[in-house]
């Protein structure tokens, strides 16, 4: 049965935008919770419900909760301004948010990492897991989505250390393959598992077609510029120095640093078996959103 009315946290954010709307043109009636950032202009469709909350503030979420069916939960403290933090926003603010859901008796989606785990050298993938912990022994039916790091967040990243050398940094070495996925294809599966509730009780990973390093991810935006050169690199022990002095001072350089060094580590991601069962699901290549992103600022 397709719900009547869903409630997006995040939904001012890259996916949870994509998401609202893909769901408010299936005729779902769309709520989004912010806690007061403006979204871009034009990204959310102006008859969209945008309500006010934040997901650290338990007392702030019984309102936005009340008529709810579905819950998504796609808010991220990885980074952003206000203080957020993977502890505060991915823990305990997506902890919130699954127990307002079960008083008021709605299913939840929540929006985890590929590599989500207790012992994980990235805070971001310890603090969505203890979410997944917390979701798990809940009463509501749920549903879980693993999605491999985000292309478009990562290029605009990368793209933004280029400075006047036209030259992007790369933290780390660099050289490892990582199957960037597009918001568009996460969102897909996002919409899907709000309106199918034969998904609940099921883990979902979603990756992207295209295996890229971070100096291939730069490498393909300075082609789009028609910047030459190459990519400039911060080394490995710089980023441990960053990490343990620098970091102390300004925890969002820290947990960056150990990021970068987490990535030139992690495993590959496959999603074969999750594009065999929902092959209508798109795929979209690295390279051709990092074309689009280049575009849509041609136009």
């Amino acid at each position: 049965m397709s719900p009547t009315r869903v409630l997006i946290a995040g939904g001012t954010g890259c996916l949870g935008s994509v998401v609202a709307n893909g769901l408010h043109r299936r005729g779902v009636g769309v709520r989004v919770l912010s806690r007061g950032l403006a979204p871009d202009p034009g990204t959310i469709d102006p008859d969209v419900e945008v309500v006010r909350a934040d997901v650290r503030e338990p007392a702030s979420l019984g309102s936005p909760m009340e008529g709810v069916d579905v819950v998504v939960c796609a808010v991220q403290g990885f980074m952003g301004p206000g203080g957020v933090t993977p502890q505060s926003v991915d823990r305990d603010g997506n902890i919130h948010l699954i127990e307002a859901a079960e008083r008021v008796g709605a299913d939840i989606v929540l929006v985890s990492v590929v590599g989500a785990s207790p012992d994980s050298p990235m805070e971001l993938m310890r603090a969505k897991y203890a979410a997944e912990e917390r979701l798990r022994s809940s009463r509501p039916a749920w549903t879980i989505l693993r999605p491999e790091a985000y292309t478009e967040t990562w290029a605009r990243l990368i793209e933004s250390t280029a400075g006047s050398s036209h030259r992007p940094l790369v933290f780390g070495r660099g050289d490892n393959p990582i199957t960037w996925v597009s918001v568009a294809d996460v969102a897909a599966l996002v919409e899907r598992a709000v309106v199918d509730d034969t998904l609940r009780g099921r883990v979902l990973e979603i990756c992207g077609p295209e295996a890229v390093t971070l100096t291939g991810l730069a490498e393909m935006i300075m082609a789009q510029h028609g910047w030459s050169g190459r990519p400039r690199h911060v080394p490995r022990p710089v980023l441990h120095v960053m990490a343990n002095t620098v970091g102390l001072l300004k925890p969002d350089m820290a947990r960056q640093a150990r990021a970068a060094l987490a990535m030139d580590e992690l495993p590959t991601t496959d999603d074969t078996e999750l594009r065999t069962e929902f092959p209508e699901l798109p795929r979209t290549p690295a390279s051709r959103v990092v074309a689009a992103l280049q575009a849509d600022r041609a136009t």
